[in-house]
């Protein structure tokens, strides 16, 4: 009877040690995949560099909001301004030489 038992146990933990194992290897496959990490960005004008500021929140006299973004993606938003405010200057001087 105790060897029959002891067959029976050992049979089961192999089984399970089947099962567990593609488990396991999974594991240690996400734990190499998280370690290999990218490397920080030292160089300040990489383009992927990440700036932050803090801009004031309207209506608020001592809150801020903390503004994170890409050194690109700060460039595409100067642009963007600069193009917006100049179309705005633009079409407010148009209104103003025409001549009858």
């Amino acid at each position: 009877m105790k060897i029959l038992l002891s067959t029976l146990l050992i049979g089961t933990l192999a089984s399970t040690a089947l099962v567990v194992s593609p488990a396991i290897a999974a594991d240690t496959d996400n734990a190499t995949e998280q370690s290999k990490k990218p490397k920080k960005i030292k160089d300040r004008r990489h383009p992927d560099y990440v700036r932050c500021r803090s801009e004031p929140l309207i209506g608020s006299l001592t809150r801020k909001k903390r503004v994170c973004k890409t050194n690109a993606e700060w460039a595409e938003f100067t642009r963007k301004g600069s193009r917006e405010s100049r179309e705005f200057i633009d079409d407010m001087q148009a209104g103003q030489n025409s001549t009858p």
